[in-house]
């Protein structure tokens, strides 16, 4: 496919950091291309909270409306597609997606989010945003005063059994086999009152993703209502790779509080920079990361035409 117009900003992944950032462009009269696989990780999660005005609505539904409101906007362009490259170029960043579409803009935010790796676990996965959580300021408040379990070891294990404690005192810790916590960490959760079960856990029985049984390999069970666990991620591309970002000990892109990362032009925003893979932080993010952009590009041009008045 022949290449397609230059734009000002291209913004690779549409969801609530992307969306934020096209709306606020938009705003600003910039020439955007957003381009989306869309597969966001929220996808299975039925309901996300903590946002106000949308608190309890499906993360499809605020999306769609998103996209709505930023599409209204003459200048902002949606693409369905996945951007497998991209370079800095004279005047900016070219990027080339699966489809063999090619795109320049000046300036390029990455707000692609990140793929959680599900564990080898019978039913870990299809319970993952409904019924094993993430987050205690997400779902906590759905599930506070029930039977909760933490299935984590060591220090994670630890950190999430200390701070979901704070919505039950019905919570246990299942360790998945011996435990690895040391001798301060399991007399502090004794004093807390949080049993903790080694025995390995062979499946989450579930209806629908809705946990109904944790089932250990010795054939008892147990029945909390949910599970906090926490999983390993990774990167839906390697475009920050390609173009050189600077990454955090934690595998995050380094960028600062307005979404700049080491590479002029580059910005990042959404749960690729931080760790609290919320909606609101992610949007706020966008529309901070947008702001900075527009800037950069207001001072760019006003040199341009100083120069040559």
């Amino acid at each position: 496919m022949a290449n397609e117009q230059a734009y000002d900003v291209l913004i690779i992944g549409g969801s609530n950091a992307g969306l934020s950032a096209a709306m606020l462009l938009g705003r600003s009269l910039r020439r955007v291309l957003v381009i989306d696989a869309g597969k966001p990780c929220n996808r299975q999660t039925p309901h996300s909270h903590g946002f106000l005005t949308r608190d309890g609505e499906t993360p499809a539904t605020m999306s769609a409306i998103a996209r709505d409101q930023a599409g209204k906007y003459p200048t902002v362009q949606f693409l369905a597609d996945t951007v497998v490259s991209a370079a800095q170029a004279d005047h900016g960043f070219t990027v080339t997606t699966t489809s063999g579409a090619s795109f320049s803009a000046r300036k390029l935010l990455l707000s692609t989010g990140v793929a959680d790796i599900m564990p080898d676990l019978a039913g870990f996965a299809d319970c993952w945003g409904i019924s094993v959580l993430h987050c205690p300021y997400c779902h906590g408040y759905e599930v506070h005063s029930q039977p909760l379990g933490i299935l984590a070891n060591g220090e994670m294990g630890y950190e999430l059994a200390t701070l979901i404690q704070h919505w039950t005192d019905q919570l246990t810790l299942y360790t998945n086999g011996p435990s690895t916590l040391d001798d301060t960490q399991r007399q502090t959760l004794e004093q807390l009152h949080i049993p903790i079960i080694e025995t390995p856990v062979d499946a989450l029985e579930h209806e629908s993703g809705q946990l109904t049984a944790l089932r250990f390999t010795d054939g008892t069970r147990a029945h909390p209502t949910a599970i906090f666990a926490r999983v390993p991620f990774q990167h839906h591309t390697d475009i920050a790779d390609q173009l050189g970002c600077a990454m955090t000990k934690n595998n995050l892109i380094q960028a600062s509080e307005f979404g700049e990362t080491n590479v002029p032009g580059l910005f990042a925003a959404g749960d690729i920079t931080n760790p609290f893979r919320q909606v609101a932080i992610a949007i706020a993010n966008g529309s901070k990361a947008a702001a900075w952009i527009n800037r950069e590009l207001i001072a760019e041009d006003l040199q341009l035409r100083l120069q040559d008045a």
